[in-house]
């Protein structure tokens, strides 16, 4: 794999971090704002409203630029909002630092997975993929522990000046490191918005859309379930999150080793698997070894469908930066309907297992949407149409 492939990598695992270390220091956000949880938590919403908003906008205003240059301006405008957040003095402007971040990473993306198809070409995309997100899977299992720890032990102001750190040694390295690319040509751009209209591409859209529902639906809620319903003390529940991430990371690789050749397979066995994981835990909580599993499981299955989903827009709608970015939007809305359903679930008095149940359904309807677009996947590239397997 290119250099450039690993420096992506390092990208999306300093913007994820500090996507998802908010989580981690809500009490002390609380405490130095003087505003409550349920405040903090809008921080988390306003973050993902503005990747499904402003980052598929700003990637249409920049369509027409070199990949090269796009890539530092988004990094810089991160570390705009990243730096805004650490010396933020207000409420106000630790949201506009979170609008602005979610904005820049959504389109950052959009055009990291493009540069990262152009590098390795059509065959690689979804090993490729799967290393480039192997940073917001390493987010979730040494980023948002590390800036927990740091905000215990030295604020969390200086969380958010360590991610302002790396994406600087971040784009040092796309400076020094990463090709300048050729300019967009414009024929094809044409043809990436005819792609955007394919209805096989927002049937891909959709399943996405579902799995990260199904995910999110059930991890949100997880920490509760492990304590009240499993009977786990609180002190063994970083431990399970650990291995749920450790999990993560494995079967990213491993998804990314076979999406290429196997999208659609892939992409119907995890959806069964991950169907199978929520439904077990769900009747079989109460059991600590059994949830222990499921939780390794959920971690295998859910997430590390990224790749296979990456390498099936790619296929019916193209590797451009709209494409992706609007990939993430919609996985964005997933996530946000997927935690807040499950939270509806709870507040109806359904019980810390209605999630589980939830997510098992929404993984039902993403495993019948594969079911929309039985096509074969085509390649468009340079003006010739290459097969790649179903």
């Amino acid at each position: 794999m290119p250099i450039a492939i690993y420096i992506l990598g390092l990208c999306i695992f300093a913007e994820t971090t500090s996507e998802f270390m908010v989580a981690g220091m809500m009490p002390s956000l609380a405490a130095a704002f003087h505003v409550s949880l349920a405040d903090v938590g809008n921080l988390v919403s306003a973050y993902a409203l503005s990747i499904v908003a402003g980052g598929p906008l700003l990637t249409l205003w920049l369509r027409g630029a070199r990949r090269k240059p796009t890539l530092l301006g988004l990094l810089l405008l991160f570390l705009l909002g990243q730096l805004t957040g650490a010396m933020a003095d207000s409420y106000a402007q630790l949201l506009a630092s979170r609008v602005i971040c979610g904005v820049a990473e959504s389109a950052f993306f959009g055009v990291a997975l493009a540069l990262a198809a152009e590098q390795v070409g059509p065959q690689r995309i979804a090993r490729a993929a799967a290393l480039v997100l192997n940073g917001l899977m390493l987010a979730s299992v040494a980023g948002l522990p590390l800036a927990a720890l740091l905000d215990q032990h030295w604020g969390w102001r200086t969380a958010f000046w360590l991610v302002a750190v790396l994406v600087l040694l971040a784009a040092a390295a796309i400076v020094l490191l990463v090709p300048a690319g050729d300019k967009p040509d414009a024929g094809r751009m044409r043809e990436g918005w005819r792609e955007l209209a394919a209805p096989a591409l927002w049937a891909a859209y959709l399943s996405s859309g579902l799995i990260i529902g199904a995910v999110f639906a059930a991890f949100t809620y997880l920490a509760p379930l492990l304590t009240r319903v499993s009977g786990f003390n609180a002190g063994a529940v970083p431990l399970l999150f650990a291995v749920y991430g450790a999990a993560t990371v494995l079967g990213n690789m491993l998804t990314g080793r076979l999406a290429d050749s196997h999208t659609r397979g892939v992409l119907n066995l995890g959806l069964l698997a991950l169907l199978a994981t929520l439904v077990l835990l769900a009747l079989c909580a109460q059991w600590r070894t059994l949830t222990a599993v499921c939780v390794f499981l959920l971690g295998f299955a859910g997430l590390p469908l990224n790749p296979a989903m990456v390498a099936r827009v790619a296929r019916v709608g193209g590797s451009g930066p709209m494409a992706n970015s609007l990939h993430m939007a919609v996985v964005n809305l997933g996530l946000t309907f997927g935690a807040w359903a499950g939270g509806v679930c709870l507040e109806a008095g359904l019980g810390l297992r209605a999630p589980l149940w939830l997510g098992a359904a929404l993984a039902l309807l993403g495993w019948l949407s594969l079911r929309l677009d039985r096509r074969g996947y085509s390649w468009q590239a340079t003006g010739s149409s290459v097969g790649l397997p179903r």
